[in-house]
């Protein structure tokens, strides 16, 4: 197989890049306190994270680069990735993070991917949502032959616009350096994020929001709602239905209880997860659901590709 020379994006890194007038779940994000100790739990569920880098942007286009208070590791999946913040020193949005995390270390973060920031501004403006201005984020990655700089255009709402976490859209200006071939296989075969989760008071209603603050349809998913975008689903429970389904009670509504994942092999996916002692609570025959370790916090639903997490609800 040929190798990418350095800078260019083959075909799996543009497909992470949605169509024109699409949208993707693109990735959630936990908040964690310990970002080394979040890492190793991450490699005894058999996943391989990323190294840890450090995040910069610019408040207004015009102003220098600053930390943004923010550091990752990520999990790459071949559809979407899972990332892991943590805060660093006293930017507001370190102090944002921290916040968060005194009500529970988990998942804070939904994003849909686009193509075109500005249209997404444009609707959130026209709907009521007082979008922010656009925030250039990026930050250095370790590459196979030195380092790169992966750049972002980012699109958030005022936190009480949307109180379920972090709600946001994203435009990847470097695929090519976020989806490193080096980083997409994992031992426990996991190879997708499928859908978020989201514990609400009230479905319906959250559905509704979600719908127009995203310009996709919801539409009804047995116990729960959901809104299907061109790759991945937001599904709105109550935290009755979610506990029964995962097994274990979310935080209080409002709030990001989990998300669903696809693997190549359940079963291999299955077992790597019980040797970490995170014991599977099997759903069905291609499905099951588990608690993640305190270091991660919140919960996931494994499912084999193709097997919407929606018709588990």
């Amino acid at each position: 197989m040929k190798t990418p020379s350095p800078g260019a994006v083959d075909d799996d890194q543009r497909r992470q890049i949605p169509a024109l007038g699409e949208l993707y779940l693109d990735h959630v994000a936990h908040f964690v306190p310990d970002i080394e100790a979040a890492r190793v739990a991450l490699e005894r569920l058999g996943f391989a994270p990323t190294p840890f880098s450090e995040q910069r942007h610019r408040a207004l286009p015009e102003a220098p680069l600053e930390s943004a208070g923010a550091g990752n590791c990520c999990v790459m999946l071949r559809r979407g990735y899972l990332e892991f913040l943590t805060a660093i020193g006293s930017t507001p949005i370190a102090e944002r993070l921290r916040m968060a995390m005194s009500r529970h270390v988990g998942v804070h973060l939904v994003c849909f991917g686009t193509a075109d920031p500005s249209v997404e501004t444009a609707r959130l403006a026209a709907r009521g949502f007082a979008p922010l201005p656009p925030v250039a984020l990026e930050r250095r990655v370790a590459t196979a032959d030195g380092e790169g700089l992966a750049r972002f255009t980012v699109i958030r709402v005022s936190p009480d616009a949307m109180p379920e976490g972090r709600i946001q859209f994203v435009r990847h200006h470097t695929p090519d350096l976020v989806w490193q071939r080096r980083w997409l296989d994992h031992p426990n075969r996991v190879s997708g994020l499928a859908a978020a989760i989201l514990c609400v008071a009230d479905p319906a209603a959250a559905a509704a929001r979600y719908a127009r603050f995203s310009g996709l349809a919801e539409a009804p998913a047995g116990r729960a709602r959901k809104i299907e975008t061109a790759r991945g689903a937001l599904l709105f429970a109550d935290r009755a239905t979610i506990t029964q389904l995962l097994g274990v009670t979310p935080p209080p509504p409002p709030c990001v209880a989990g998300y669903g994942l696809e693997s190549d092999d359940p079963p291999a996916t299955r077992a790597v997860f019980a040797r970490a002692e995170v014991a599977p609570r099997r759903l069905d025959l291609n499905a099951f659901a588990v608690t993640l370790p305190p270091a991660l916090g919140g919960a996931a639903i494994i499912a084999a590709g193709g097997k919407p997490i929606a018709d588990l609800f």
